[in-house]
């Protein structure tokens, strides 16, 4: 195994750090397509919890741009970062890998959960909060696309 070979178990925690249940929907999403992760997925195959992710993420979208809407830095939006990036990184791990996909997931998350918050903070006093949220999501959805897309492969029926 090479170190590049948890590139895309990093990249979906970096993911995790900004946006929560993105990893999760687009894991959901890959395995809809039919795609298969390297490492062993826990619980998103299960109907409920693909659909179920698919429907946090989208509503995790919507409820950012609320001014309500909490820093991602609470414990509770720390938690869902861990258990999100844990169960992401170790789905995009090698095979025999997915405790330290997992682990190396989570690492690049927590951290990078309060720099990502620091720079949304910057962005929301410059453009504001709903343009500053919209940019951030297109960036982390499309991280979080590319490194399930890239990770995963096509399976057969």
């Amino acid at each position: 195994m090479r170190i590049l070979d948890l590139l895309p178990s990093a990249l979906i925690g970096a993911t995790a750090s900004a946006r929560s249940m993105t990893p999760m929907a687009a894991i959901a999403t890959a395995r809809l397509a039919h795609r298969a992760t390297p490492g062993k997925l826990v619980l998103l195959d299960h109907p409920l919890f693909r659909f179920g992710a698919l429907a946090m993420g989208v509503g995790e979208l919507l409820g950012d741009k609320m001014k309500s809407a909490p820093d991602r830095t609470v414990f509770l939006g720390l938690l869902a970062r861990i258990a999100s990036a844990g169960i992401a990184g170790g789905a995009l791990a090698p095979k025999g890998r997915e405790r330290l996909g997992a682990g190396i997931a989570v690492g690049v998350a927590i951290p990078l959960a309060y720099l990502t918050l620091s720079g949304r903070k910057a962005a929301m006093r410059r453009i504001g909060q709903t343009r500053s949220g919209m940019i951030e999501d297109l960036l982390i959805a499309g991280l979080g696309a590319a490194t399930v897309a890239g990770a995963t492969r096509g399976r057969r029926r």
